[in-house]
């Protein structure tokens, strides 16, 4: 083979791989933000560790937790806007001791709900006996 066909075909391949890049970056971006953190969480729900955190604080669209990694402490908040229905009927009542979901690869990606796993802890509901 000639040096001018090695060129070309390196061309091709170079071409090849950027239309390849391209297409993935069009369709990665017609993903809405809502999408991807559905995603995320379904990631960590499946790859992620359990640990014990606690809630620190419930506001209406989010929860605020913290949790310790191999001696790291963290704060964080999960974004509850699209998960209302896995929530009980009284948010105040999810503060307190939990269970989450991290990522072992980055502790600070974590979860304590998603559509197909929940670390609140359940509440018995009080009945008034008469």
């Amino acid at each position: 083979m000639s040096i001018r066909i090695l060129q070309i075909a390196a061309l091709v391949l170079a071409a090849l791989a950027l239309v390849a890049l391209g297409a993935r970056i069009l369709v990665r971006r017609r993903e809405t933000p809502e999408k991807q953190e559905r995603k995320r969480r379904l990631a960590v729900n499946m790859r992620g560790r359990l640990g014990d955190g606690v809630v620190t604080d419930v506001g209406p669209d989010v929860i605020y937790y913290s949790y310790a990694i191999a001696g790291v402490e963290y704060l964080a908040s999960q974004d509850l806007t699209h998960l209302k229905e896995f929530l009980p009927p009284d948010p105040e009542r999810m503060i307190g001791p939990v269970t989450l979901k991290y990522s072992a690869r980055n502790p600070a990606d974590s979860i304590v709900v998603c559509e197909a796993w929940s670390g609140l802890r359940t509440f018995k509901k009080e009945t008034v006996s008469q």
